[in-house]
């Protein structure tokens, strides 16, 4: 993949407010924008994230489907988490494949970053394939707000929840996916 073109970041003149919620800070700035204009805009600062696309030897995609408070449903995505304070973004989704999934991967490919909502949020998110897939005996503990259900879908199976639309599903998950697609030449 080639190298991403380097940030251009705006000039923080003034910070208005800023709230504190769990791993994200929310903030309303004066700021000046690299062309010169200035104004207020608010952003939500975010320690990034990680997501594997997990796909086991027969072909089948470990999807979950999950509860997402935000949008008050269940959708289905890939495996992913926020990252912890200094972690590699591989370390981590290695251990948010284990705790969300119930697998663990012996072969890892990445599959760059994407941003999710670049109008009103820093974080990046960073992308992997993971493969060589084994089942735990026993899954670890994940966070006490995680309601998760595993899912094994085929290739079929989940093109047809994205193209359909019966199923709420996310921008990383769709991305990652197509991502992954293009990786394998699928």
């Amino acid at each position: 993949m080639a190298p991403l073109p380097p940030p251009e970041p705006s000039k923080v003149l003034k910070t208005n407010c800023s709230i504190n919620a769990k791993k994200i800070q929310f903030q309303i700035n004066t700021i000046e924008l690299p062309i010169g204009v200035k104004g207020e805009f608010g952003i939500i600062h975010h320690p990034g994230a990680s997501l594997a696309v997990p796909i086991t030897d027969d072909g089948r995609i470990v999807v979950l489907r999950q509860y997402r408070f935000a949008v008050s449903r269940r959708i289905i995505e890939f495996p992913a988490g926020t990252l912890e304070t200094g972690e590699d973004p591989l370390t981590s989704m290695k251990r948010e494949l284990q705790e969300e999934s119930g697998y663990t991967a012996l072969k890892w490919d990445p599959l760059g970053i994407m941003v999710p909502c670049p109008g009103y949020s820093d974080e990046v998110i960073h992308l992997f394939l993971a493969r060589d897939l084994k089942l735990l005996n026993q899954k670890p503990p994940g966070d006490a707000d995680e309601d998760i259900e595993v899912i094994l879908m085929t290739k079929k199976e989940l093109e047809g929840c994205i193209s359909s639309g019966d199923e709420a599903l996310d921008g990383k998950s769709i991305t990652a996916w197509h991502r992954a697609c293009q990786y394998l030449n699928l």
